[in-house]
């Protein structure tokens, strides 16, 4: 053996520029903005592969499927294995607001925001990106929190809390709903805080 990654799908014949994590990197931009713009089901990975300059048997080698690229695109927005321990390096006492402050952060930056919107678009029709959503929102990021906090029932809270977070989401990024949508975010934050502190920490 030669030490190399093991190949996906057939591993194509590449010219250098295509090698490495700039083109890793390309194909993840590519593929945030395919998603965006054109929807889970609208896109492919042909399209991603097109869009980032690559063959497509390298998307194949880099990422998997389409859901494993729909996925990674999705985790670059949240970061959970940066986020979870910063969210609780200040134990129970203030977690609601930094929960807050984070995640409307993320919606609020262009960047992170728009695979984002495609997830939350495509979950309603689509169980791939309803389990992408599930993953990182429930599993690596709130019930990770909750379970740390040592209160009962864990998953049904950070249920509850995602469910305020992504109806906020869908509300005001989404559908647009006003006032929700032009509120100032330290409004939002001031209001949705104790709400998340009792859902996360009220025994």
């Amino acid at each position: 053996m030669n030490g190399m990654a093991p190949r996906r799908r057939g591993r194509p014949a590449r010219k250098a520029a295509d090698t490495g994590p700039s083109a890793q990197q390309k194909i993840l931009d590519a593929a945030r903005t395919e998603f965006a713009e054109r929807g889970y089901d609208k896109t492919s990975i042909r399209g991603i592969a097109k869009a980032a300059g690559v063959d497509p048997a390298l998307v194949h080698h880099y990422f998997g499927t389409k859901d494993e690229v729909f996925a990674a695109a999705i985790e670059v927005s949240f970061e959970p294995a940066l986020m979870v321990p910063a969210l609780l390096a200040g134990g129970p006492d203030g977690i609601g607001e930094r929960l807050a402050r984070y995640f409307i952060g993320v919606w609020e930056n262009p960047v992170t925001r728009a695979p984002l919107l495609a997830v939350i678009r495509s979950a309603l029709t689509h169980e791939a990106a309803a389990k992408v959503l599930r993953t990182f929102v429930l599993r690596r990021l709130l019930e990770r929190v909750a379970e740390d906090l040592d209160v009962p029932n864990p998953t049904f809270r950070a249920e509850l809390a995602a469910s305020h977070m992504l109806g906020i989401a869908f509300l005001r990024y989404v559908i647009k709903a006003e006032p929700l949508a032009s509120a100032d975010t330290e409004e939002i934050i001031t209001m949705v805080a104790p709400t998340l502190q009792r859902y996360l920490t009220e025994a």
